[in-house]
């Protein structure tokens, strides 16, 4: 008499396998989710160190004058576009819906996408921690 081998996996050996596949889920998706915050982050870092040594530029050529005059705050970029320094308004990625993204006002107002500091002449990005150890964004925190 035969005997057949049977070829197929049981369903312990299934089991064990979905149950592994679950647990190496669990530990890669969250570093997925802080990638996408650090690339960000990285993103608007970039932008700000751009449009600050762009309004540098700006001053230079123009006198020590802002863009905005004596002030940033409610700039809406115009003449940054227009003398070729930036091709587009800036947009700030982590301002929330409600607000507007290319918006400058003072630190701390809400729903702006950049805050003019008078302080240190330099812009900030609303809703962004710009530690230079771990830069990334603070969702809610304007």
């Amino acid at each position: 008499m035969r005997t057949r081998v049977r070829k197929a996996f049981t369903l312990v050996e299934i089991l064990i396998v979905v149950v592994i596949l679950g647990i190496l889920a669990a530990i890669v998706v969250p570093q997925f989710t802080n990638a996408t915050q650090d690339a960000q982050g990285g993103n608007i870092q970039s932008q700000l160190d751009t449009l600050n040594n762009q309004i540098e530029l700006f001053k230079a050529r123009n006198n020590g004058e802002l863009p905005g005059g004596t002030t940033m705050v409610g700039y809406d970029w115009q003449s940054m576009i227009t003398g070729g320094y930036i091709k587009a308004a800036p947009r700030n990625p982590a301002c929330p819906t409600s607000g507007d993204p290319t918006a400058i006002g003072a630190p701390g107002t809400a729903d702006v996408g950049w805050h003019w500091n008078d302080v240190t002449n330099s812009l900030e990005a609303a809703y962004f921690d710009e530690n230079p150890a771990n830069p990334r964004v603070t969702p809610g925190v304007p």
